[in-house]
């Protein structure tokens, strides 16, 4: 069987969180997969709001029909998962989200997870895909990094999980932003509970579902000829 070929769409225009994504897929993929992390152009150098959402929805649409022929999956490495219903609905391939994947994920490790947001201002937009995911009654919190004291970023990240961890009763910790990456396994050795990278996780996700031969069904939600049919 061939290596799955997976497509990383960085939803922002960051040179360097787009080599931080992709030097992070690298360590995982190894030789059992090739990937590949690609920025979109024309848009924000962060996604924050949703109208950042909206700007990058041209080029992600673009870069995933301009690649689907030469790609078997497609990985939105953004934890805001932006635009995931519309690229799921365009693609004949599977297409994961990182928000989604990690979370749905953690559920099989622990009774219950927590989210550690980057900044205060995305909690309630973590908070709201637990929710369109179905994983409120799994969801132990949403804690932001950003109002954690540290001297650097790792610190702040230790100190909101272990917040979650001992206040909240986490028992897998979900990184909520792709940036950052190679932290996961710090956090682990200080906080002795499973953490996952979005990244990892959609790798995860999308290779298995490559080589077992599944993509997103186009019954009915993700239809993308609906309307376009000549009726009979």
């Amino acid at each position: 069987m061939k290596k799955p070929r997976i497509l990383i769409i960085n939803p922002n225009s960051s040179a360097e969180m787009t080599e931080a994504i992709q030097k992070n897929a690298l360590a995982f993929a190894g030789e059992d997969m090739e990937v590949l992390t690609v920025l979109t152009p024309g848009t924000s150098p962060f996604i924050a709001t949703y109208e950042d959402h909206a700007l990058a929805a041209p080029g992600m649409m673009e870069l995933l029909r301009k690649n689907e022929k030469d790609w078997d999956a497609f990985v939105i490495g953004c934890h805001g998962d932006p635009n995931i219903d519309l690229m799921k609905e365009i693609s004949l391939k599977p297409v994961v989200g990182i928000a989604e994947a990690s979370m749905k994920i953690a559920t099989m490790l622990g009774h219950s997870f927590s989210v550690i947001a980057p900044v205060e201002r995305t909690v309630p937009n973590k908070k709201a895909l637990i929710e369109k995911y179905g994983l409120t009654r799994d969801a132990a919190s949403v804690r932001p990094a950003s109002i954690e004291e540290g001297a650097d970023e790792a610190e702040r990240l230790i100190a909101a999980g272990r917040r979650a961890i001992e206040e909240d009763g986490a028992e897998v910790l979900v990184l909520g932003c792709a940036g950052f990456a190679g932290l996961d396994k710090r956090m682990e050795r200080e906080l002795n509970v499973p953490v996952l990278d979005g990244v990892i996780c959609g790798l995860i996700v999308a290779s298995g579902l490559v080589k077992y031969g599944v993509s997103i069904s186009k019954k009915r939600r993700y239809d993308h000829t609906f309307g376009k049919r000549k009726e009979a």
